[in-house]
């Protein structure tokens, strides 16, 4: 949700971010209509019931021939005031509904276009050069499988598509991953939690993701609720309706749970193996600052995020991601994409967005200030999840079928440094 006072006075800038991210820039004229209707039908309103408030003030005063007459005005007044309020309350709920068709303003170093349009930032580290090493890597599915750390076949037949076992060293190896990452979180200051998996409308609503791809969302009919797909979700209602104490910096949460994710979109893409599931595990950061610190905050995130990668050695890439692929909460987005050496490209294995006050002014989480309250701002990051497997998995498989375990990993797995194929 946006700072109405902002788009009054920057109109054709929220216009050029519409046109970047690839959306009509008239939902801007749309809201700046809708929000001089509200103020109009609300002055209306308050100006005829003062009027009311003023005329009651005189029935006492007025003589018994004189009181019939006041009464009956009384009343009509009353009944316009009653419509008048009606109007006030549909106009402000039209301006809310324009207001929410918008999304962020994108900041001014993001790319225009599409989701490919993103400008590659960096590469970090090099690929393996499988062939000079004298084998052909297996993809994904066969290493795991040849460890016995995955099991797709009965996860389908309990589930469904998309579901699986993670079994064995599978098991241990996505633990040890997500232990490391809220180590890592906590020694910079995290506090961890384990985080709800189910939010209520407003919630969910509050963050941005019941836009136009609500249709990823699991929705619980019975009680109208919504499975989450990032405990961003959580983390980011944790605070509603609140003033927080930010004098002492950004509040920053580390938050571990299951998501949910029903790949509505995705049919035909990426069908074997877990790099696209709906269900999978996650450490996500999440930070509330100061408005003017968000995106020295947002660089910090991308440094964690990139620390996480090196502890894991796995050639990368960052990514700016294009303004039309940002979803309606970020202002600017990271990607960290790892080399995937079977399918010779480049996978996002974790994001950071900087949301500015998007998020928090629909939630209604402020800090006071000098000059009174005012809205924050919300950042998130990917610190682990289970997809870092899957590139794991391809990059640090060897050629008798046994797995290469990163030293940061290793005091997670009693200090193994090589996991056996089962015979």
């Amino acid at each position: 949700m946006l700072d109405i006072r902002f788009v009054r006075d920057n109109a054709e800038a929220v216009r050029e971010s519409q046109r970047r991210r690839g959306n009509d820039p008239a939902s801007v004229d749309a809201l700046l209509a809708a929000d001089d209707a509200r103020r109009q039908a609300l002055q209306a309103f308050e100006a005829r019931r003062a009027e009311q408030k003023a005329l009651s003030k005189t029935i006492g005063q007025a003589s018994p021939d004189e009181r019939p007459a006041i009464l009956a005005k009384a009343k009509a007044m009353a009944e316009e005031v009653k419509a008048l309020e009606a109007k006030s309350n549909e106009a402000g709920e039209a301006y809310e509904a324009a207001n929410r068709a918008i999304e962020n303003i994108v900041l001014d170093d993001v790319p225009a276009g599409g989701e490919e349009n993103f400008v590659v930032l960096k590469h970090v580290g090099e690929p393996r050069d499988f062939a000079a090493e004298g084998f052909e890597p297996k993809d994904h599915l066969d290493v795991a499988e040849g460890l016995g750390a995955l099991d797709m076949a009965r996860g389908t037949k309990v589930s469904g598509s998309r579901f699986y076992y993670l079994r064995g060293i599978g098991a241990r190896l996505e633990l040890a991953l997500l232990t490391m990452a809220a180590d890592q979180a906590e020694a910079n200051g995290f506090v961890l939690m384990n985080t709800p998996t189910i939010v209520n409308p407003d919630i969910m609503a509050g963050t941005g993701f019941l836009g136009e791809h609500n249709d990823e969302i699991y929705y619980l009919n019975a009680d109208d609720q919504y499975l989450v797909g990032t405990s961003e979700v959580a983390l980011a209602g944790y605070h509603k309706d609140e003033i927080i104490d930010l004098s002492a910096g950004p509040i920053r949460y580390c938050g571990w749970s299951s998501c949910y994710r029903r790949e509505a979109g995705s049919y035909g893409k990426d069908t074997r193996g877990i790099i696209r599931v709906h269900q999978f595990n996650k450490v996500e950061m999440f930070s509330y600052c100061p408005v003017e610190d968000a995106e020295d905050e947002h660089r910090r995130f991308l440094a964690w995020e990139e620390e996480m990668l090196a502890k894991v050695e796995l050639p990368y890439r960052v990514i700016n991601v294009a303004a039309g692929d940002l979803g309606s909460s970020a202002a600017q987005k990271f990607d960290c994409e790892a080399w995937l050496p079977t399918q010779n490209r480049y996978m996002e294995v974790t994001s950071t967005s900087n949301c500015t006050t998007y998020q928090a002014r629909r939630l209604n989480t402020r800090e006071r200030g000098p000059k009174g309250t005012r809205t924050v701002a919300t950042l998130n990051g990917t610190l682990a999840t289970t997809r870092w497997l899957v590139a794991m998995w391809e990059n640090h498989q060897q050629a008798d079928g046994s797995l290469y375990v990163p030293q940061a990993l290793r005091p997670y797995l009693d200090g193994r440094d090589l996991v056996e194929p089962v015979a």
